[in-house]
């Protein structure tokens, strides 16, 4: 019989390796492939904002491929990448969002462009270094199931993949930890076996949001006014991409006590700030849904939804409030409901959905 083929993404880093080794193990024809994502021509300046994809990245991800005896390609997907999630990150700041680049990313380019590649190439699969486990559920669905290892869990961040996309997808580190990950990274020899987790955005390394904004989107930011809730100037800010709702920190404002920003006003170039507890909130809604576990939300449901990458999750109630909309009612009041962030579903174990919070 014909071993099914896999084309790994794999980023130099240790999780994408060992999911190359393992897959290998499991008995799969593997091929590795980097995607190069990064703007700049400039070698000196590729590897300073090269992130997880950077030249240092494909020296390591090479050196694994040669140690697995596995063939290895470099795949350009610098327009993707500049069209799907820069310039997506990029207009939603300026609209006074807060984006997740990564969701976008994971969507649009590491699964539509990728898998499509792969598929043209004749690979079966394409897999991935992710925390995360995919299931063919009893209903047909395919859907994301929480990893092993609740600390290192990405499922968040894959909600938005279709069911095409699952159904070509393996993710064999999700049944892992971290620890045992690393482990088996040694077993194999695997070169990067203690090469440290990237954190950062991988195109905003220094985590400077604005000044990458105004040096890419060719627009001067310009300086605006802090107003209290009841509209009253009590400052000045440096610019409404320095800002994101429920921030404390850097706001430069003596009020005596903790302040927060509440809402951010592109068209008047206004930054609200309200009182500390003025960011709680029962209700939000959300368009842009994919549902997973699920084909639709049909009446009132139960789920356990996460409004952010690293929130522990709340109970909620949620129904359709229209043809592309859901309201989700919480059962205590969340912390720092923030337009453009994604809201994710979870039934159980598993990711039944989400959407891209309005408000």
């Amino acid at each position: 019989m014909e071993k099914k083929k896999v084309v790994v993404g794999m980023s130099g880093g240790v999780d994408s390796s060992v999911a190359a080794w393992l897959l290998q193990k499991q008995g799969y024809e593997v091929w590795g492939v980097t995607m190069q994502i990064w703007q700049d021509e400039d070698p000196d300046q590729v590897e300073a904002n090269g992130g997880c994809c950077g030249l240092s990245a494909v020296d390591d991800a090479r050196r694994v491929a040669s140690r697995l005896e596995i063939p290895y390609y470099v795949m350009n997907f610098k327009q993707d990448f500049k069209e799907r999630v820069i310039d997506y990150f990029m207009d939603e700041y300026l609209k006074g969002r807060t984006p997740n680049p990564c969701i976008a990313c994971n969507r649009y380019v590491k699964w539509e462009s990728l898998l499509k590649r792969s598929l043209d190439i004749g690979a079966d699969y394409i897999a991935t270094g992710h925390y995360a486990q995919i299931e063919h559920l009893p209903n047909g669905r395919y859907a994301i199931k929480n990893s092993a290892t609740a600390a290192k869990d990405q499922t968040y961040a894959l909600y938005n993949l279709t069911q095409e996309q699952l159904s070509h997808t393996l993710m064999p580190v999700g049944a892992y930890t971290k620890d045992q990950i690393r482990a088996f990274a040694e077993e194999a020899g695997l070169p990067v076996a203690h090469k440290p987790d990237s954190q950062e955005i991988c195109f905003v390394p220094d985590g400077d949001y604005a000044h990458f904004i105004e040096e890419n989107s060719g627009r001067k930011i310009p300086e605006g006014n802090f107003v209290w809730e009841d509209g009253r100037v009590i400052g000045k800010h440096k610019g409404i991409t320095h800002y994101t709702i429920g921030q404390r920190k850097g706001l430069g404002l003596a009020m005596g006590r903790p302040v927060v920003v509440t809402e951010i006003r592109p068209e008047t170039g206004e930054v609200v700030i309200g009182e500390a507890d003025a960011v709680f909130s029962t209700t939000l809604r959300a368009n842009r849904l994919n549902w997973m576990s699920i084909p639709e939300l049909d009446g009132e449901r139960r789920f356990l939804a996460k409004i952010r990458y690293n929130h522990s999750g709340a109970m909620c109630t949620a129904r359709m409030v229209g043809e592309d909309e859901v309201e989700c009612v919480f059962d205590e009041p969340v912390r720092a409901v923030t337009p453009g962030q994604a809201v994710v579903f979870y039934d159980g174990e598993y990711v039944a959905g989400g959407g891209t919070i309005i408000g």
